[in-house]
């Protein structure tokens, strides 16, 4: 049994990935892999088989459909239900078999995320992001991520970058702290309170080759980035969910200068006014907002 693995597959609405998300990481997956088909999107997640039992799965699946419930507020007909399947495969397999669905990703104008088992071309034009997520969020498949970069790029590719300060507020995988040190910016920081996030970053920035004292990494939240950044930043990155966002507002506005900048993510259409009104309410104005499917992106700034 040790060396067996279930394989979760979840066909969903594209609006319930992140909801999904949440909840394989709280059931203790580990390796996810997304697949775009037609108008549906298919979640793959593992697990030991010695970590859950087949009550356990139809519990799972019990919830992810309960979440999809709520999250259409009661009104089922407004959404497609998820369907939820599972099977056992050897080590082996499963160690691989989410890997495959993976392939290089353009972003934005500039950039393309490059697997760690896929070697760049020399010739390769854009500003490669080498990219091993492990169980961390952040493969540039979600929108939010795609919209980070982008606005990111749109921030960093055209100005000064090396006296610059940025944060980025669970870092996941990496990848946006990641993008900031490619733009040319020598004071990156993250965090994030996964322990196997935090890990997932350094070994990230370990993979493209850049400097822990360029870009430092920590498990924790805002009270750690205070103790390593010593002072206001420039710049501020968060993609992760509304309600998490709007909770941190007030510690994040402190970390911010009259001139500060920041790009939050992880928000659902309908949620962007309620985080809108929050941010307003401590002094932000936002300049931008840019959206990808049911997703949004804010790009704010100080008043």
């Amino acid at each position: 049994m040790s060396n067996n693995w279930w394989e979760i597959g979840i066909l969903c609405d594209p609006s319930l990935e992140e909801l999904i998300f949440a909840r394989l990481e709280k059931f203790g997956c580990q390796g996810t892999a997304v697949e775009i088909k037609n108008q549906s999107c298919l979640v793959k997640a593992y697990i030991p088989q010695k970590s859950a039992h087949l009550l356990d799965l139809a519990a799972l699946a019990l919830w992810v459909k309960q979440d999809a419930y709520c999250f259409a507020q009661g009104s089922p007909d407004q959404i497609v239900q998820p369907m939820v399947q599972w099977h056992l495969m050897d080590e082996e397999d499963w160690s691989t078999n989410w890997k495959k669905h993976w392939q290089p990703k353009e972003v934005g104008d500039t950039m393309i995320i490059y697997p760690a088992w896929i070697e760049p071309p020399d010739d390769e034009k854009r500003l490669i992001l080498k990219l091993d997520p492990g169980v961390a969020f952040g493969t540039g498949e979600h929108a939010t991520t795609q919209l980070c970069l982008e606005s990111l790029e749109m921030r960093l590719s055209d100005v000064e970058t090396e006296n610059l300060k940025i944060v980025d507020i669970g870092c996941g995988s990496g990848i946006l702290a990641i993008a900031a040190a490619k733009f040319g910016v020598k004071q990156v920081y993250g965090v994030d309170n996964d322990p196997l996030a935090a890990k997932a970053s350094c070994e990230n920035r370990d993979l493209n080759d850049i400097d822990e004292q360029i870009l430092m990494i920590k498990e924790g939240s805002i009270e750690t980035l205070a103790e390593m950044t010593q002072g206001k930043v420039d710049g501020i990155i968060c993609n992760i969910l509304a309600e998490v966002i709007i909770d941190l507002i007030p510690q994040i506005t402190e970390l911010a200068k009259p001139t500060t900048w920041g790009i939050f993510s992880g928000i659902l259409l309908d949620q962007a006014k309620g985080v809108t009104d929050v941010l307003e309410a401590h002094g932000w104005t936002v300049g931008l907002l840019w959206k990808q499917e049911d997703w949004c992106c804010l790009n704010v700034r100080r008043q």
